[in-house]
């Protein structure tokens, strides 16, 4: 009886050392070896931290950085990637950092970024994605590599090539007028900007990519701004797996609710295209984007998408698509509004080389597209407009 005593006390004592063991292996020995590997080759950085690695003083400075005004100016590296901006100075221009207990290489000489630009995906593959990246975009074009790849790629070529992107101006351009025409009752007034371009691009990618009208583009792009969000909030937290698959945070289960909501969008949107389809009030399946997906899920051959997959690749270009034009326009009009001269030599330079042109073949006048690229900058001829 006191042999079978021992052996009950003994098994899980056993375990826990095991355990203890292969985390001290994993979170300590490991990352102290690597660190001590490349600074023998020249390649310094912040020593590493127990567990967390220099997360949390990747948090403090972003904070700090944040939290101050930031006069306008173009150098704007040291307030959005503080950390970096200080690191480099510190420790040259390749150095090593750890995320937790992994260990990133940043590099920032040009000969040496192009030597891995270059190189085959088997040498530099894309890192593995964190749960909330995961969640915001799915298995889509940006995380996949490899053949899966090349045929995703393939696909959005073709739905965005020069006559089919010639096909959207129409929608466009009616889009923008929209906006410009609520616009001529706010001179004088603060119009946020960043806002104003986000419903914009919703409405655009919504009509011409999706053919779904802006209340499903908008409610989609909501749930994946939060996501977005949520996913920033974490980057420099550190996850220990086991701990994670017993209790999850909050955050992480509203990401999965996020995640889960954007895919019954989606869902209903394809559900629409194939209804119209299959009642004989479209002759296919369409020919933007959304169709070319789903007409690949509905193919029988090897490339056909699960539904999963049509799903991420959805999330993937409104989120991309959207938050890159948002930014983009919203810091055209940032520098408009604070180099007035600028104003003027835009339009200028958009009269000359479009404003004689005669109206194209699809009735769309150069003209009116002129006037509307070149009124835009003057709603903006104050810095207080922008702000």
């Amino acid at each position: 009886m006191s042999g079978l005593m021992e052996l009950v006390i003994l098994l899980p004592c056993c375990f826990f050392l095991v355990a203890l063991i292969k985390f001290l292996y994993d979170y300590l020995w490991v990352p102290l070896r690597i660190q001590h590997l490349m600074n023998s080759q020249g390649i310094k950085g912040p020593p590493y931290k127990f567990i967390h690695g220099n997360n949390e003083e990747a948090t403090k400075m972003r904070q700090e950085a944040l939290s101050k005004p930031m006069a306008l100016r173009h150098d704007i590296f040291p307030r959005v990637q503080p950390h970096v901006y200080t690191w480099i100075n510190r420790y040259g221009r390749n150095y090593i950092y750890w995320n937790g207990i992994r260990a990133v290489l940043v590099i920032s000489e040009p000969e040496l970024v192009k030597e891995v630009l270059k190189n085959n995906e088997n040498t530099f593959p894309k890192k593995k994605p964190s749960i909330y990246f995961s969640n915001l975009l799915g298995n889509g074009l940006v995380l996949i590599e490899g053949e899966k790849w090349l045929r995703r790629r393939k696909l959005a070529n073709h739905a965005f090539h020069g006559e089919s992107l010639k096909n959207m101006t129409p929608a466009v351009i009616a889009s923008v007028e929209t906006m410009l025409e609520k616009w001529k009752g706010q001179e004088g007034k603060e119009i946020e900007v960043f806002q104003e371009f986000r419903l914009l691009t919703s409405e655009v990618i919504s009509r011409t990519a999706f053919g779904s009208n802006y209340l499903e583009g908008e409610k989609i792009l909501s749930m994946l701004k939060e996501l977005s969000v949520i996913m920033s909030r974490n980057n420099f937290k550190t996850r220990i797996p086991l701990i994670n698959k017993l209790w999850k945070p909050a955050d992480m289960l509203r990401s999965e609710e996020l995640a889960k909501g954007i895919q019954d969008c989606v869902m209903k949107i394809v559900k629409k295209r194939e209804d119209k389809f299959k009642k004989g009030e479209a002759d296919s399946f369409g020919n933007d984007f959304l169709g070319l997906l789903v007409n690949s899920y509905h193919s029988k051959d090897n490339n056909s998408l699960s539904m999963e997959d049509l799903v991420d690749e959805c999330k993937t270009f409104y989120f991309a698509g959207q938050g890159t034009i948002n930014s983009l326009l919203a810091w055209i009009v940032l520098l408009l509004a604070t180099h007035g001269d600028w104003q003027e030599k835009a339009r200028r330079e958009v009269i000359d080389i479009f404003g004689n042109r005669n109206p194209d073949s699809e009735g769309i006048s150069k003209l009116k597209i002129v006037s509307i690229l070149s009124n835009i900058p003057k709603y903006f001829v104050s810095q207080s407009q922008v702000f």
